[in-house]
């Protein structure tokens, strides 16, 4: 995130009204009131909620720690801010339809929704105390644009029970939320014995591997490295890690594509080796999955 304060207004924004109106149904709101979990079907419903208080959208993905993190901050602020405004939570992989409209190119992505129009927030990792001064400034716009309400919170509902995790499952779990991801990998290994079909553990064990190998780098100078050496193995290896760890999916596929296209031998092995790593942390459904594997069959056969 970049450390000057984005400069808001409404002019030039985007119309998704067309959009809002596929929507009918309302969207979920969490036992507090402030935050709603989205899909295609509940976007437009909530846009339309941006007409009455402002609407701070955060598009994340399960294979992206960094938009789980700032998800979780963004919810805490949501409480800290009572209620002036609504966090909207988009998985992207269940809002296709919405990704497409906003182009989106990465998770985390954060935009406002202010009277029925998107701003452009900031993507990328940003601490709590630098998304502060941003929403100020959201808060800011909205009143200018005559939107002033405010969420109150709602009544406290029972949490609803969650399906309990294979023991194993649960301790890789455990392990990779205390950032012991070493005993994470010892689990899901564990796991993996126990059966060897076992699809989640397997993802399990790459997810953690990419975590590990993408755990305090400096982001910066491996992108920086990756664009001056376009046929260096190591640099498109850890820049691709870096892509993926951020959400950029297919961002990720055509670095390791465009590798194995213009590499031969171990060089090559490498690159179609991390591709099919990333495949399986993806998960077979995903559309860009399908496609890549097409063409990564085209390149090799």
């Amino acid at each position: 995130m970049s450390s000057s304060t984005p400069n808001i207004n409404l002019r030039g924004a985007v119309d998704l009204a067309a959009l809002a109106r596929k929507s009918a149904s309302a969207p979920g709101e969490s036992s507090n009131g402030f935050v709603v979990d989205i899909d295609d079907q509940t976007f437009g419903a909530l846009v339309e909620k941006s007409l009455q208080v402002p609407v701070l959208m955060v598009f994340w993905a399960e294979y992206s720690p960094i938009s789980q993190q700032v998800t979780e901050d963004l919810v805490a602020l949501a409480d800290e801010y009572e209620g002036r405004f609504v966090i909207g939570r988009v998985d992207i992989e269940a809002a296709p339809q919405v990704r497409a409209a906003l182009q989106l190119q990465g998770v985390p992505t954060v935009l406002a929704f202010v009277a029925g129009q998107p701003i452009p927030l900031f993507s990328g990792q940003a601490s709590m105390e630098q998304v502060r001064p941003v929403i100020d400034q959201v808060l800011q716009a909205a009143a200018a644009n005559g939107v002033t309400g405010r969420v109150a919170p709602a009544a406290p509902q029972p949490e609803p029970e969650v399906p309990a995790l294979p023991p194993l499952h649960q301790k890789a779990y455990d392990a990779i939320e205390a950032g012991d991801l070493a005993a994470a990998r010892v689990a899901y290994e564990a796991a993996l014995e126990e059966n060897p079909k076992d699809s989640f553990a397997a993802a399990g064990v790459l997810q953690v591997d990419l975590m590990a190998r993408t755990a305090d780098v400096d982001v910066q100078a491996i992108m920086a490295a990756a664009a001056d050496r376009p046929t260096d193995v190591a640099a498109q290896l850890a820049a691709a890690d870096v892509d993926l760890a951020a959400g950029r999916i297919d961002e990720a596929f055509g670095r390791l594509l465009d590798l194995v296209s213009k590499t031969a031998g171990p060089d090559r092995d490498a690159a179609r080796v991390r591709l099919v790593e990333f495949f399986d942390i993806v998960g077979p459904e995903h559309a860009s999955v399908q496609a890549s594997r097409r063409r990564l069959a085209m390149l090799l056969y």
